[in-house]
This record gives structure tokens, sequence and C-alpha cells, in this order.
């Protein structure tokens, strides 16, 4: 019999997560045990101008899951009377089923009845004991894991942007639409219609609207159902669309826990059909409160898209620098917190006619209009290409990964109109920022003919005329200033002075 392995790991309850009783339920439940990579070492990102050292084809052959450990794990299976469902060993994912009695015997847990505000789920008070070859198993708990990161506005907006007045104004790459590249963006529930987006592309006068393609992960659809996440799914295609007319948006939806989160950046990277060479994020939650198997496991796929030489843009979080928590501490919003993450803060926008008259960082605070995210990592180490950036110390007085990395138009009180319900209205949050970055390294993507892949080490070099740097307002606890700041990163785009500079640095 495979004996388990021994392996601490960091579990959490979230704030206001309630236990209901045991879970009395015997239908099968679907998990996915994500494994170690055969070799010992991470993959090397696709740092610009470096091309992916191993292309999709061939990745999962250096780093996907040694074959020796999939049969241990078949064994350990077969063992608990738990069946196979699927093995995408390129992935590192095994796809188990089995009874809640059988997945609680395996995995060393007891499921309980567990509720978040008015949602029940399945979930269990600790962490699963692991197979020795796997470093998480997700499914066990279902939990949601990550709120969307968008503002509705509270008070009546002063002004507010098309997405094309904002290329305009971010100087976005004349003659460039995204042609010829794919989008990805991850959605954890919400839904569009497909009548909104005409009418949204026809009103901007997008005589020719971008392919938006809608992938099913973990069960997740295309839902639409009203609410935040509907308004989130609709910013996120409109915002990049817009922007990127040309490009295929290939929406990933997926359910919001663990399993659904990484299920869907990990299929996204790996996608040899879409082939997204971005994918934008607008959801995630306070670093701390994941699991470490949960995070651990998302790293792996963000490490992946790294590696596969695709960028991946992050919304950095709407709810200044506590990120939401009510302990009275700075925290950091993951996955932007990710050093494989490109983190997006936000701003307040001003402008006049195609002229930018000020910018600041985004702090709405004082009308419950939310403030950019951004800090200091507890969980991830200040990284090389950071060194000079001057990031502070995290309040426990460690080093860590700066968020976020650069910043957008975010504020709902000068935001993106677009159109949900068959309603114009107009919103904001760094969820509208990461897909108008999105748009502009698709745009960028095209014009040097390969992908940017991981972009941060060239984005610390480059010379500070292709950012605006955000040199007044705080978000709470950070405050910006000249260069890097815990607010707004780098600056908002200079869209043509950034293609310029990376065009520079290809040779």
């Amino acid at each position: 019999m495979i004996q388990h392995a021994k392996r601490p790991s960091h579990w959490t309850s979230p704030e206001g997560m309630k236990y209901l009783g045991p879970h009395e339920g015997t239908e099968p439940l679907d998990v996915t045990v994500v494994l170690r990579r055969r070799s010992d070492t991470a993959p090397t990102p696709a740092e610009w101008p470096k091309s992916p050292r191993f292309p999709r084809g061939q990745f999962g052959d250096h780093y996907g899951a040694n074959p020796a450990d999939i049969e241990n794990v078949r064994g350990f299976a077969h063992t608990h009377g738990l069946t196979e469902t699927g093995c995408e060993a390129h992935r590192r994912v095994l796809h188990l089923r089995g009874t809640p009695t059988q997945l609680e015997q395996a995995f060393g847990v007891t499921l309980g009845k567990y509720q978040i505000d008015d949602r029940q789920f399945v979930g269990c008070g600790h962490a699963p004991t692991l197979p020795p070859a796997a470093i998480a198993v997700l499914g066990l708990d279902r939990r949601p894991v990550a709120r969307p990161h968008v503002r509705v506005p509270n008070a009546q907006p002063n002004t507010y942007y098309t997405p094309l007045q904002l290329g305009q104004l971010y100087n976005f790459p004349a003659g460039t639409d995204g042609t010829g590249q794919t989008i990805g963006i991850i959605e954890l529930g919400g839904g569009y219609t497909s009548t909104d987006l005409s009418q949204y592309f026809s009103n901007l006068g997008i005589s020719k609207p971008p392919n938006v393609v809608a992938v099913s992960v973990a069960g997740g659809q295309n839902q639409p159902g009203g609410g935040d996440a509907d308004i989130e799914v609709t910013l996120d295609i409109e915002v990049s669309g817009a922007l990127a007319p040309g490009a295929t948006i290939a929406m990933y939806f997926a359910p919001n826990t663990d399993q659904g989160f990484y299920e869907a950046i990990s299929q996204a990277a790996h996608d040899t059909t879409n082939k997204p060479s971005v994918i934008s994020i607008s959801w995630g939650g306070p670093e701390d409160s994941w699991s470490s198997q949960s995070r651990d496991a998302m790293e792996t796929a963000l490490q992946d898209a790294a590696a596969l030489g695709v960028t991946v843009v992050t919304a950095a979080g709407d709810n200044g620098s506590s990120d939401g928590a009510t302990d009275g501490q700075p925290h950091v919003d993951f996955p932007s917190s990710s050093p494989y993450a490109l983190g997006c803060g936000g701003t307040t926008l001003t402008a006049n006619g195609q002229t930018i008259q000020s910018e600041v960082v985004w702090n709405e605070t004082a009308s419950n209009d939310g403030a950019t995210g951004g800090g200091v990592s507890i969980e991830y180490p200040l990284p090389t290409w950071q060194q000079n950036a001057k990031v502070p110390n995290a309040p426990s007085g460690s080093t860590g990964r700066g968020v976020p990395d650069v910043s957008a138009n975010a504020d709902p009180l000068t935001g993106y109109e677009i159109l949900v319900g068959g309603q114009t209205q107009a919103v904001g949050g760094t969820s509208a920022a990461a897909p108008l970055w999105a748009a502009l390294l698709a745009r960028i993507n095209q014009q040097l003919g390969k992908p940017v892949g991981d972009v941060h080490a060239a984005l610390y070099q480059i010379d500070e005329s292709a950012f605006r740097d955000i040199t007044q307002g705080n978000n709470g606890t950070y405050q910006a200033g000249p260069g890097w700041d815990a607010c707004t990163g780098l600056g908002s785009p200079n869209g043509q002075a950034l293609l310029s500079a990376l065009s520079a640095q290809q040779g």
C-alpha cells in the first residue's frame, strides 16, 4: 500500500465562513490531483526577448508529470476505490472521482457543509494529506476563493470614457488591432450575451468586432444571470475587444473554487486550439486567505504560462492596501502577488480632449468607491527584476515582491462606459485596467511578431518615458512617489513608447 507523505500545509478559514454540520450527500465528487514536475527545477520563464524554451507541444516532456508518479498516484487511487476520469500529464493533473467517504479516507479529511454569505458548499476543516507525488488535491473544499475586482460607482461619476478614448489617451500603437493574437480571459462566474456585445461594438463604430469564444472549464459555463459577475465578464470583453478588435477573445469559464481557478489558468496556458499569448485575470483575494496547497498549485500554473511565453495580466484589487481584510493590516491580492503575474493597479484619470490633464492614485475610500490595491507580498520574495525598485519592507519587516507592476484608469468615478443587460453604464475597478493592459500587449505582440511573454524584467529596465509616472495619492498604507510605488507600480502606459522600447530590446 502506498504511504502518505507527511508534510505541513497552511490551511485557512476565511472570515464569515460558517460550519453548518457534516456533509450528508453521497453523490460522487470530482477532484483534481496536481502532481509535481518531472524535473526538480521550475521551468525558465520566457523573459522578453527570449522565446519559450519548449513550445506547448513539447513542454510536457520536460516539465510535465513523471510517468512513474502518475502510476504511483493511480495505485493510490485504486487502493482507495477512486476512479480515474482523466489524465493530462503535460499539465500534471490526474482527475479522480469518488464517494465522499472514499475521498475522506484517501486524503485524511472530514467533509462538512459550510456557508459564506448566502452560498453553501462542501468544505473541510484542515489540509488534505497528499500522496508523495502530489502537490495539491483540489475540489475537496469548494469555498469561493476569489471575487471580481469590478466597481459600480455609488456616487455620480465625474466623467467616464470609452475604451477607444483611453486607447488614444494612453497612446496605443497606431496601425495595430491585435490581429493574429488571442487574449484569454479567466472568469469564475457570470456570463455575457451576444446582443450586448453586438450593440456595444456597433455603438463604438467597430464594424468588425472581435471573435469571442466561450470555453467551458471544470463544468463552468457562460451563464449570464445578473449581478457583479456579469458586469465583470462583459467589462473584460468590451474593454479588451474594443482595444484589440482584431484579436480572438477566448473566455475560460470555471467555477469559483481553487479547482476551477487552477484549471482555468492551466488549461488556458496549455490551450493548443486558441493559443492565447496574453491571459487577463480580474479575480482574486488576499494572498494569505489562500490555503498553501491551492496557492502552490496556482503558482505552478502561472509558471507554466510564463515558460510558454504567455503574459498573465492581473487586477491588483479594489479595496486599497487592506485588500478588504478587516485585521487592520496591509494585504496584497493573489494572483497579482505572484512574480509570474503582471499586476495592474488603478488610477483616477482626468482628460481634456485627447490630453491627460491629471492622473493620480485611485482612492475614493471616503465615498465608498474603492481604492487601488497594492503593497508587499508576505508569500513571495523580492524578484531580481525588482531589486532596484526600492520596494519597501512588508509589515512583518521582511522583503517581498512589490505589487502592482503597472496601472491604468480604474476609478469608477472616472470609469469605463460599458453596455450590460441592454443598459449603458459606467464602471471601474482594477478589473478594467487588466484587460486594457492585455489589449495593449496583444497589439504589441502583433507588431513585434512574437509574444513578449514574461515581460517583468524588460519593463523594469525600460526608460521611464514608456510610462506615465503617478506621483500623487495613496492607497491607505502606501504613498505614490517618483518611480515604482506600491500604489500604481511603474505607472500607466505610453503604448507607442513601450512598443519602441521593447522593439529596441529585441535587437
